[in-house]
C-alpha cells in the first residue's frame, strides 16, 4: 500500500513516467524581472489533441527566464527516450535510453530488451551532437550509469553491472550487485549512480553506496534517500526529492549516521531543503493521474503542486551569473516545467525558497515535453534530458481518468522520440572543457570555476592512480586562495590513499567552517589504530570549546573511535548529550551510535541532571519504544512461505512507502503496523488497496496529512490484470505481519468488493470509508 502523492514522476526510472536578468540580484529582485515567453494558453482554452511537435519547433513553445535561451543539441533519431547520462573527458554524452517504458497504457512489451547505452558526439564541434554510437544494447529498462576507471556501471533491474570499455566497445561484464533494485517496480527502484565528492557512488531510492577498493566492489549501507535523481553541491552535500517534494537534502556527510537499525530517521538527513511545492504550469495540465481530485488542479486546470518531481541539479557551472550559484533546479515532467530554487546555508543547515512566484525558470505549452533529469556540463551550461512522450505514468497506478485523458488527446504514440537541450545565457557560445591526461594539468583543474570539471579531474586522478601528483596535492590543501581547489585536493588524496592524519587534524583546527567541515567529513578514512587517540583528543577539544557547528559531526565520528576504544567513544557521547540535550541534530547523531544500547544509555543520562523533557530523552524514548514493539513482530520468513504472492506484491508496490517494518516512511506514508485500517474492517482495507486513499487519515489517534506524508495513496485495482488472488494474499500478508494479528482476506472477498465498486475511478476519503 503505497502512499505517493501522485506517483507520476518516476518516470525516469524511479519514475513513474507516464507520467532575470543575468545580473547579480536577490530573490525578490529576480521575482520582478521580465521574461520572454511563448503565447500561453488561457484558462478558457480547453485542451484537446496534444500534437507531436517536431524537435526544431519545440523551443518556440517554451518560456525561459529573461537573459537565457534554450538550445536543442540532440533529438530523434539520434537519441530515444533518454533518462540518464554522463559526459566523458571529450565532452561526449553517454546516454541511457529507456526505450521500453510504457509502450501503451497497459505496458505491453515492457520486458522486451530494447534499451541502450549510447555515445553521442559533436563531430564538427558546432555545439549540436551529430553522431550516435551504440555501446551496449538489448537492455531491459536500464536506468542509470556511472563512468569509472576503465569502464561503466550500468543499472539494469535487478542487477548492477560493470562493463569494461576499450575503444568504445563493451568487453567483460562483472556483476556488482544482483539486488541493486531488489523490490519496487519500474517507478520506484534505485537509480542515480552519483559519484560524489567523497569518492563513493550514491543512489536515489536506495540505502546503498558503492566503491571500487582494492579490485573489489564494496557495498555499504547508508541513509535511504530520494526517488528519482540525485546531485551534490560544491561541498559534497547530497540533494534529491520524491515525486511530491520540491527538494530534499542532507546537511551532513552522506556516509555518516546510518548505523542504528532501530532509529527511523536521523535529523540532518532527508531534510526539506525547499518546503514550498507550488508549481506554475504555462498551460492547463489535466493529464495527471489524480487530475479529477480536489485541489490537484486549480480553476484553470493547471497543476497546483509537484506530483512528479524528477532528477534535480545544483548548478555548479561557470556560465551563469553569480545570482545562479547555489541554485537548485528541479524538473516537473507532468507540468512541463523546470523549477528554480535559491539555497542558503546557515552553519550546517541548508534551506531555500523558490526563485519566483507565479512563474517558472522554464516552462512549455507542449504537453509532451517531459524533462526528467538535469545536469551540469563541461561547457558550464545546464543540460536537460527530455523523454518527449505522452505517457509518463506506470500501469501499476494508471487511473481510468488518466487513461481517458491519454485517449482523448492521443498521447500514446509515438514512442521513439527524445530530446536533449541546454540552457545558456543569451548570445553565449560556450566551449566544453576537455579533460587532459597530464598530471599537472589535472591538479590545476581541481580549482576550475566549473564544478563538473573539478569533479572529473578528481575522478581521473584517482582512477588513473596519479600518485606522482601527491606532492602537488599536498601543496594545494595548504593554500587558501582557492578553497574549492583545496577541498577537491584533500578528497583526491583520500581517493589515492595518501591522506595523512596530521593533514586532516590541521583542517579540523582551521577557524574557517568551510575547512573544518571537510576535515571532519574526511576523518573516518584516516582514523586508525595509530591515530584514533589523536582524533579523539581533537574532538574532545571541539566540544569543550563550544564548537556548536562541529558538535553533530563529533557525535557521528564517535563511531570511528568506537572501533578502537568503546569507552573513549562513550565518554565523548556522554559529554555531547550533557552539553547539547535539546539539539535534535546532536541528539540523533549520538543515538546513531547506540544500536541496542539505547535503553542503557537513556537510564544513565536520566540518573544525572538531564531534564526528562529534553530532546535527547524524547528521541531515545521513541527508539526504545520502537525496539520493544519490534520484538513482538512475527516471523517474516514464515509469512513469506504462507503468502508468497502477497509478500512479492508488498515488496514491489508497498514497501518503499510504508517501510519494510511497516512503520511508515517520512514524507511518504503512515504505518501499517498496528494500524486499525489494516487490521479492522476488511471491506475498507480492500477498497483502499483497490482505489486508493486521499486526504488526511487518522491512524492510532494521529492524523497524517501533507507534508508529513503524501496527500494521496494510489490504488492497484485500476490494473484489470491484477489477480484478486494476489490482492487477497497481499492483504493477508500485511494483516499478519509485524505485530498485526488479523484474519486472512480471501479471493472471494476481494472479488465481492471489486464487483461492488465496478466503474469507480476516484480514490476514497476517510469520511467515505467510515460509511462502509
Amino acid at each position: 500500500m503505497k502512499k505517493y502523492r501522485y506517483p507520476l514522476l518516476f518516470l525516469a526510472v524511479s519514475f513513474s513516467l507516464v507520467y532575470c536578468k543575468t545580473n547579480k540580484q536577490n530573490t525578490s529582485q529576480s521575482a520582478n524581472t521580465t521574461t520572454t515567453v511563448a503565447k500561453a494558453e488561457t484558462p478558457a482554452e480547453k485542451p484537446g489533441i496534444s500534437p507531436f511537435i517536431a524537435a526544431e519547433k519545440t523551443i518556440a513553445k517554451m518560456q525561459v527566464e529573461d537573459g537565457f535561451e534554450v538550445k536543442l543539441i540532440a533529438s530523434e533519431p539520434l537519441v530515444s527516450a533518454p533518462v540518464a547520462m554522463q559526459f566523458d573527458d571529450q565532452a561526449r554524452m553517454w546516454v541511457v535510453e529507456m526505450t521500453g517504458y510504457m509502450p501503451d497504457t497497459i505496458g505491453t512489451g515492457e520486458d522486451i530488451p530494447n534499451g541502450n547505452i549510447v555515445i553521442l558526439d559533436d563531430k564538427n564541434k558546432d555545439g549540436i551532437y551529430d553522431d550516435r554510437k551504440v555501446i551496449i544494447d538489448s537492455l531491459v529498462l536500464p536506468r542509470a550509469i556511472c563512468l569509472i576507471e576503465n569502464g561503466i556501471l550500468v543499472a539494469e533491474p535487478t542487477n548492477l553491472w560493470f562493463y569494461e570499455i576499450k575503444n568504445d566497445k563493451a568487453g567483460k561484464r562483472v556483476l556488482v550487485d544482483d539486488k541493486y533494485t531488489e523490490g519496487g517496480n519500474v517507478e520506484h527502484q534505485p537509480n542515480g549512480l552519483l559519484r560524489a565528492m567523497d569518492n563513493w557512488i550514491y543512489n536515489a531510492k536506495s540505502d546503498k553506496r558503492y566503491r571500487h577498493i582494492g579490485g573489489k566492489w564494496v557495498i555499504e549501507h547508508t541513509h535511504f534517500r530520494g526517488q528519482w535523481g540525485i546531485c551534490q553541491d560544491n561541498y559534497g552535500r547530497l540533494y534529491y526529492n520524491n515525486n511530491s517534494q520540491n527538494l530534499l537534502g542532507d546537511y551532513f556527510p552522506a556516509g555518516l549516521g546510518a548505523w542504528n537499525k532501530n532509529q527511523r530517521g536521523v535529523a540532518g538527513y532527508n531534510e526539506k531543503s525547499v518546503a514550498n511545492n507550488k508549481v506554475y504550469p504555462l498551460h492547463p495540465t489535466p493529464g495527471v493521474n489524480r487530475g479529477y481530485m480536489r485541489n490537484v488542479l486549480d480553476d484553470s486546470l493547471r497543476l497546483n503542486d509537484f506530483t512528479a518531481a524528477a532528477g534535480p541539479v545544483v548548478y555548479r557551472g561557470d556560465l551563469f551569473s553569480d545570482a545562479y550559484q547555489f541554485n537548485a533546479f528541479v524538473p516537473e515532467p507532468s507540468a512541463n516545467l523546470i523549477k528554480r530554487n535559491i539555497l542558503n546555508e546557515k552553519g550546517y543547515v541548508v534551506k531555500g525558497e523558490q526563485a519566483y512566484k507565479g512563474r517558472e525558470f522554464l516552462a512549455s505549452t507542449d504537453e509532451r515535453f517531459r524533462p526528467v533529469s538535469l545536469y551540469n556540463a563541461p561547457d558550464g551550461a545546464m543540460y536537460i534530458l527530455d523523454m518527449y512522450r505522452g505517457i509518463i505514468q506506470h500501469k501499476t497506478y494508471l487511473t481510468p481518468y488518466l487513461k481517458d485523458q491519454i485517449g482523448k488527446r492521443d498521447l500514446t504514440q509515438p514512442l521513439s522520440a527524445g530530446r536533449i537541450y541546454k540552457i545558456v545565457p543569451k548570445g553565449a557560445k560556450p566551449k566544453p572543457v576537455t579533460i587532459p591526461d597530464g598530471a599537472s594539468e589535472l591538479v590545476k583543474l581541481l580549482g576550475h570555476s566549473n564544478g563538473w570539471v573539478r569533479d572529473r579531474a578528481q575522478q581521473k586522478l584517482i582512477d588513473g592512480k596519479y600518485n606522482q601528483t601527491v606532492p602537488a596535492l599536498r601543496d594545494a590543501i595548504k593554500q587558501t586562495a582557492n578553497p574549492l581547489l583545496a577541498i577537491h585536493a584533500i578528497w583526491t588524496l583520500e581517493g589515492l590513499n595518501s591522506l595523512k592524519p596530521e593533514e586532516v587534524v590541521n583542517w579540523i583546527k582551521q577557524p574557517s567552517w568551510t575547512y573544518r567541515m571537510q576535515g571532519l567529513a574526511v576523518s573516518p578514512s584516516v582514523i586508525t589504530p595509530t591515530s584514533y587517540q589523536q582524533f579523539a583528543s581533537v574532538f574532545d577539544g571541539l566540544v569543550s570549546s563550544n564548537d556548536t557547528l562541529a558538535a553533530p559531526y563529533v557525535a557521528f565520528l564517535c563511531k570511528s573511535i568506537e572501533k578502537f576504544d568503546p569507552e573513549m567513544s562513550r565518554g565523548l557521547l556522554n559529554k555531547l548529550a550533557f552539553k547539547y540535550p535539546n539539539s535534535r541534530y546532536v541528539s540523533d547523531a549520538v543515538i546513531s551510535n547506540l544500536q541496542d544500547k539505547e535503553e542503557v544509555f537513556q537510564s544513565a543520562i536520566l540518573a544525572t541532571v538531564i531534564d526528562p523533557n529534553a530532546v535527547i530523552n524524547k528521541q531515545l524514548t521513541r527508539v526504545v519504544t520502537a525496539v520493544r514493539s519490534a520484538q513482538g513482530n512475527r516471523n517474516p520468513e514464515m509469512l513469506k512461505k504462507e503468502f508468497p504472492k502477497g509478500e512479492a506484491l508488498f515488496t514491489s508496490v508497498c514497501q518503499t512507502c510504508h517501510g519494510a517494518d511497516g512503520g511508515g516512511v517520512k514524507s511518504l506514508a503512515p504505518p501499517l503496523n498496528q494500524s486499525e485500517w489494516v487490521t479492522g474492517n476488511k471491506d475498507k482495507l480492500i477498497s483502499i488497496v483497490l482505489f486508493g486513499l486521499t486526504g488526511p487519515v487518522k491512524v492510532n489517534g494521529h492524523v497524517y496529512q501533507t507534508p508529513e506524508v503524501s496527500g494521496d495513496m494510489p490504488g492497484i485495482g485500476y490494473d484489470k490484470d491484477m489477480p484478486s488472488e494476489d490482492i487477497a494474499q497481499l492483504l493477508s500478508y500485511i494483516r499478519r505481519s509485524w505485530r498485526n494479528n488479523a484474519d486472512k482476506v480471501t479471493t472471494e472477498e476481494v472479488n465481492k468488493v471489486r464487483t461492488k465498486l465496478t466503474g469507480r475511478e476516484k480514490a476514497f476519503t476517510e469520511a467515505e470509508l467510515n460509511g462502509i
